[in-house]
């Protein structure tokens, strides 16, 4: 009876250690999946058994306030996983949105029975989310399909009939993107129905000028109902503020509409807004007279050497982008008045030193003088507007004139001044020619919105003092959202020590009284050279 009984131990140390590999192997692989994978098996080739076509895989939340997820892994009519996705990072996003979209619902902006779109979601956490809280009739675009839960499509290019959706979601993180954020917003409110709640999330909350950027995109049909700060989606996030817009106005269809309905809750961005066609005086807004606060403080002095003096200066200017978000403008220009040659300040300033934030702006040198504009046929990207700034359309006399020892030649030629033919007899002492001025503040208003970023360089020898006054009289003063300025007045000369300029009748102090004017009414202006 021994041999029969040592040959059953055997037996059973062998069953046993076969037992504990497989516990072993499971274990192993149970690990890789859940560190590796995710939370379920989706490498084919280290599973034991292959996926059923529809398997719904039920994970707890864990936010508070979040039920079951629910994501069905199916070859025709389920949810496919997007690439580069982990089954954990996808299912933690749709978490996250379902207690977004919950708190909305709790507060009135969302229901089970709305037909709702998510713009630019090429994961659909964001439509998941709101078909796992009840909102069954829910949808996406994106460049990028994703099957049953992305449609094919664009911001600024949605494939839906007008007035189709009561709810619409969207990120900032497909905002910025964005080459022209207003037509997003006109195809916003052109599929949205009356009374319907479109929400954003933005990252920079922070930033007033950005946040007012973007409540100007939809102004002319919107209302701001809510805007809150939340926690963000994960540590590279960590704050989000949400804003709700309620659409008021009735069927848009790609046009856009000058009634102001923006009433703002949030007091931190509610100074000073407002809006119009600036057919008169415009109301600089408060956002903005914050920032003229932030800016380098002006050489109240005179200088001495002017010409040193102000150079160096630029060091110290505080550019806009460096100091706010300018993602949320629909369009950027540079205008350069009194451009002189490209290398003036175009080529050798703006394009090389101003702070871009990535964006291409469209430049518009306006120069009267003949000399240069042969130059500016062979430069890509500039718009020459070869006339004379001015305060009408109307004929000038352009004087070519220069100081005793001026060195400040290009080509020949001297800096020019302008008058009107009628009143510069016995006026200019140089080289006089016949030019075409034109309406700088009409033309500026039938180029630009509000919407659009704008900075402009001034350098019209002594003609800003009838410039400046025309933009604020017309309004159009409130497009520019930058200028850099040179004022001139009868400084110093470089050849000729102890003596003055005759070239300008204006005093340094006059030219600080026009920096204060423009800065006490909001605008971001600088000293220029």
């Amino acid at each position: 009876m021994e041999p029969a009984t040592g040959k059953h131990s055997s037996l059973r140390n062998v069953l046993i250690r076969l037992l504990l590999l497989a516990v072993f192997i499971f274990g192993v692989r149970f690990a890789y999946v859940i560190t590796v994978a995710g939370t379920s098996c989706a490498v084919a080739d280290f599973c034991f058994f292959s996926l059923p076509e529809t398997l719904n895989l039920v994970i707890s939340g864990v936010v508070t306030g979040t039920g079951p997820v629910v994501v069905e892994r199916s070859v025709s009519g389920g949810y496919v996983l997007p690439e580069n996705q982990t089954r954990k990072k996808w299912i933690n996003g749709v978490r996250f949105y379902s207690s977004v979209f919950r708190e909305l619902v709790s507060d009135g902006y969302l229901s089970t029975a709305s037909k709702s779109l998510c713009v630019e979601t090429p994961t659909g956490h964001a439509v998941l989310a709101l078909k796992e809280i009840g909102v069954v009739d829910a949808v996406g675009i994106s460049k990028k399909a994703l099957k049953a839960l992305v449609k094919p499509g664009e911001g600024h290019w949605i494939p839906f009939a007008g007035e189709t959706f009561d709810f619409v979601f969207s990120v900032e993180s497909m905002l910025v993107e964005l080459v022209r954020p207003l037509e997003f917003a006109s195809e916003i409110a052109r599929t949205l129905k009356p009374e319907g709640f479109a929400v954003f999330h933005l990252t920079n909350p922070r930033d007033t000028y950005s946040f007012n950027s973007f409540l100007n995109l939809f102004n002319y049909c919107f209302k701001l109902v809510k805007s809150i700060d939340i926690d963000g989606f994960d540590y590279s996030i960590p704050n989000i503020r949400e804003i709700v817009l309620k659409k008021e106005c009735g069927s848009v269809n790609d046009q856009f509409h000058s009634v102001v309905n923006f009433e703002k809750l949030d007091s931190d961005y509610s100074n000073g807004y407002s809006d119009g066609d600036y057919s008169e005086k415009c109301s600089i807004p408060g956002y903005k007279k914050d920032l003229v606060r932030n800016a380098e403080p002006l050489i109240l002095e005179e200088p001495l050497k002017p010409w040193l003096t102000l150079k160096r200066n630029v060091k110290n200017i505080k550019y806009l982008p460096s100091m706010v978000d300018i993602n949320f403008k629909n369009r950027y220009f540079y205008v350069d008045v009194g451009a002189r040659s490209y290398g003036s300040s175009i080529g050798s300033w703006f394009r090389k030193q101003y702070p871009k934030q990535n964006k291409t702006f469209h430049v518009y040198a306006i120069e009267a003088d003949k000399t240069f504009h042969q130059e500016y046929g062979l430069k890509k990207g500039v718009t020459l507007v070869p006339y004379a700034a001015w305060v009408k359309n109307e004929t000038l006399a352009f004087e070519i004139h220069r100081d005793p020892g001026e060195h400040v030649v290009v080509k020949g030629r001297g800096m020019g001044r302008i008058q009107p033919l009628q009143s510069s007899a016995g006026v200019f002492d140089g080289e006089v020619e016949k030019i075409q001025g034109f309406d700088f503040a009409d033309w500026l208003k039938s180029m630009v919105s509000k919407n659009d970023f704008v900075v402009m360089k001034m350098d019209v020898e002594g003609t800003e003092f009838d410039l400046i006054p025309r933009l604020f009289e017309t309004g159009a003063i409130c497009l520019v959202d930058e200028i850099f300025l040179e004022c001139h007045y009868n400084r110093w000369q470089r050849c000729c020590p102890g003596k003055r300029s005759t070239k300008y009748e204006k005093t340094y102090q006059q030219c600080l009284e026009l920096f204060n004017s423009l800065r006490q009414s909001g605008v971001l202006v600088h000293q220029w050279f």
